[in-house]
């Protein structure tokens, strides 16, 4: 499914939103400055992100899965490869002895930065779109990515689409590349543009 240009770069916008109050909350916590590049985004259908991304996770993907429902459902994912998340949680934790391992504490520290992304994500929703939704508690998986996505789309019938944004942390001198993706169903991913197209518009007024 392609977006126009306008809706690509609404849709850039909103989450641009999040990631500037998630890289906000993660440098309180960390003690360091924290930045997300700017996001790149696209509409895929759910079979061609196996493809897409292909090349990102050559193994297994370290992903924090959260499902959300209300008039806009899915599946809000942050996904990095292996090596990434192991990156990642050194840079952020510095009490956590760097290692080649996601250890318990460094599968914590995932979730919680997962949980701060997606929830921020799922909040500009709500607070700017006036799409109110609710989630679940975050996950966190280590799984092929050709089992993760197929897990998504067990038990419904519905045409279902990836809204896949890549970005970067970058923290101290490191950066690490990452993956959000929000699986919607055809109805949602229409109810999900008309409400950015809606807001866009307020911000012309």
């Amino acid at each position: 499914m392609l977006l126009t240009e306008k809706q690509k770069d609404a849709m850039g916008e909103v989450i641009n939103i999040a990631f500037a109050r998630t890289a906000s909350s993660l440098s309180q916590i960390s003690g360091h400055r924290v930045l997300l590049d700017a996001p790149e985004v696209e509409v895929l259908a759910i079979d061609e992100v196996l493809a897409v991304l292909g090349n990102f996770v050559k193994e297994e993907v370290v992903s924090v899965h959260q499902i959300f429902s209300g008039p806009v459902s899915g599946d809000a994912l942050l996904m990095l490869n292996y090596e990434g998340a192991v990156t990642l949680t050194d840079l952020l934790c510095e009490y956590h002895a760097p290692s080649q391992k996601l250890d318990a504490s460094a599968r914590e520290a995932l979730t919680e930065v997962g949980n701060i992304l997606l929830n921020a994500c799922l909040g500009v929703f709500g607070n700017l779109l006036h799409v109110q939704v609710s989630f679940s508690m975050p996950r966190l998986h280590l799984e092929n990515l050709d089992k993760l996505l197929r897990s998504i789309t067990i038990g419904t019938e519905e045409l279902r689409y990836a809204v896949v944004v890549s970005t970067a942390f970058r923290i101290k001198e490191g950066s690490v590349s990452g993956y959000l993706a929000i699986v919607l169903g055809v109805s949602s991913l229409d109810r999900l543009l008309r409400a950015i197209e809606n807001w866009e518009q307020s911000q012309l007024r």
